[in-house]
């Protein structure tokens, strides 16, 4: 039997699809690459932001439209759908379709009311129901009972069959409620996964050869846990994963984490990413806006002086950190005066990249019911974040070149099949001419031009272990 995934949102809906495609493999499935071809299409949601639904809704119109062909209802003529077409000559053919994620929580109720093409809404508390749901698709029998009360479960293993680079879960939810954000409500309270749990993952993902790890979470740095009798901070975890990593002698060369709260950023954990090379020198660190009193209507619960020194003490332990960020703007309550604040924090600590966009209201949070700034001063304020972002980047970049780096090889490059293309660990892109055996594998490479936001290279050819 075949699946076809369509996965929208975060790191951690990524993860949270891995982990349910490698139950689907490991009960003998098959991927589809298009859901006219498949037995079952499942759709992992986002709710962060209304686009998202809206993106979301269209799919399921399509879908709506797809199992009307399979099953041969008269009344669709959906041209478009050749591939359906052909195969519903000789009778009709099933498709379910599965809804999860963080939509499937929010509209709990009434998704499935509202799409009968749905035949499961999963939410973010039911996803164990999955064996269930897949035994009963195999034996073609009518839908089971999904339900959504119990508490979260991690999935033993997100990883995508044969990548070298995987993101771990170690927590879920989130405990902050800032004011424009809605992941609270459908992801729930913060849970932390055992320490065992993860390092058991790690040994499976070590077995795989895999050479990235991300450890992942809505808010990495409130991790807390128990191992060995003793309380475990996210410092601490750190420190026990890069140990048990040299112990068993991983695969594993690098360790990341998202997400990051500058609230809970700690001293320990500057400390423990400073004296470990194992973990990557690339820290996500979303500061959302430079004004304090923004950042208080957000509910963010730190000050632009406080982010401020944190990026200080980050740059003087580890000189050669890569610092990215989040930076929303138009939220309600911001002043002319606050844009000045934001594009004066980003001249002051230079970020190598931002994920930017305007604030747009989301149903159900604080902010929806507070005063709205028009959309095109919201736009225009973002783009002016935008154009000192994209100096700040080429800046940033252009300090690496002429450097040697450690680079993880991807893959070959899209735009030259007589190049390779790798990632550094501050998750910058590099082209080089190299063998493809060398797929999979860490080298070294000198940085010698900039591309766009590119880096072109050449292998240190005397070693490639190290330069």
């Amino acid at each position: 039997m075949k699946y076809f995934f369509e996965t929208y949102g975060c790191q951690m809906n990524i993860a949270e699809s891995a982990a349910v495609e490698q139950l689907l493999i490991s009960r003998g499935w098959e991927k589809a690459y298009s859901p006219e071809i498949a037995d079952m299409a499942i759709i992992n949601t986002c709710s962060v932001r209304a686009s998202a639904e809206n993106r979301i809704f269209g799919r399921l119109g399509y879908f709506t439209g797809l199992k009307a062909v399979r099953n041969k209802d008269e009344t669709a003529k959906y041209k478009f759908f050749e591939k359906a077409t052909k195969l519903v000559q000789d009778g009709p053919v099933p498709l379910t379709v599965v809804v999860m994620g963080c939509m499937a929580e929010r509209l709990l109720d009434s998704l499935k009311k509202d799409w009968p093409c749905i035949d499961y809404v999963v939410g973010t508390y039911a996803k164990h129901h999955f064996g269930e749901i897949i035994s009963a698709v195999e034996d073609k029998k009518d839908a089971v009972p999904v339900d959504d009360t119990e508490k979260y479960k991690f999935a033993p293993l997100s990883y995508e069959q044969g990548s070298k680079s995987t993101f771990v879960p170690i927590m879920n939810g989130c405990n902050n409620f800032c004011t424009y954000c809605i992941v609270p409500y459908v992801r729930g309270r913060e849970i932390s996964r055992p320490v065992e749990e993860i390092l058991q993952e790690l040994d499976t993902l070590s077995r795989y050869h895999v050479l990235d790890i991300t450890l992942l979470g809505q808010n990495v740095n409130s991790y807390k846990s128990e191992y060995n009798g003793k309380p475990v901070s996210f410092a601490e975890l750190l420190q026990i994963i890069v140990d048990h990593l040299k112990e068993i002698k991983s695969s594993i060369g690098w360790v990341r984490f998202l997400s990051s709260h500058p609230k809970d950023f700690s001293d320990e954990l500057i400390e423990v990413i400073a004296k470990n090379d194992l973990i990557c020198h690339h820290i996500a660190l979303p500061v959302q806006h430079g004004s304090s009193s923004v950042l208080k209507a957000m509910n963010r619960r730190y000050t632009r002086e406080h982010y401020l020194e944190l990026v200080k003490k980050i740059k003087a332990a580890i000189p050669d950190v890569s610092l990215t960020t989040d930076i929303m703007m138009g939220f309600p309550t911001e002043t002319e005066e606050d844009v000045e604040l934001t594009l004066d924090l980003m001249n002051q600590v230079r970020f190598e990249s931002a994920c930017m966009y305007y604030y747009n209201p989301r149903e159900g949070t604080p902010a929806a019911k507070m005063e709205q700034i028009p959309e095109n001063i919201r736009k225009e304020r973002l783009q002016r974040v935008i154009d000192l972002q994209l100096i700040h980047t080429d800046e940033q970049m252009k300090k690496r070149v002429g450097q040697k780096v450690k680079v993880l090889v991807e893959g070959v490059s899209r735009d030259s099949q007589e190049e390779l293309l790798g990632k550094t660990a501050q998750d910058e892109k590099v082209t080089f001419k190299a063998d493809k055996s060398l797929i999979g594998k860490f080298l070294y490479v000198t940085i010698e031009s900039l591309n766009g936001h590119t880096f072109k290279g050449q292998v240190c050819e005397t070693n490639l272990q190290g330069c």
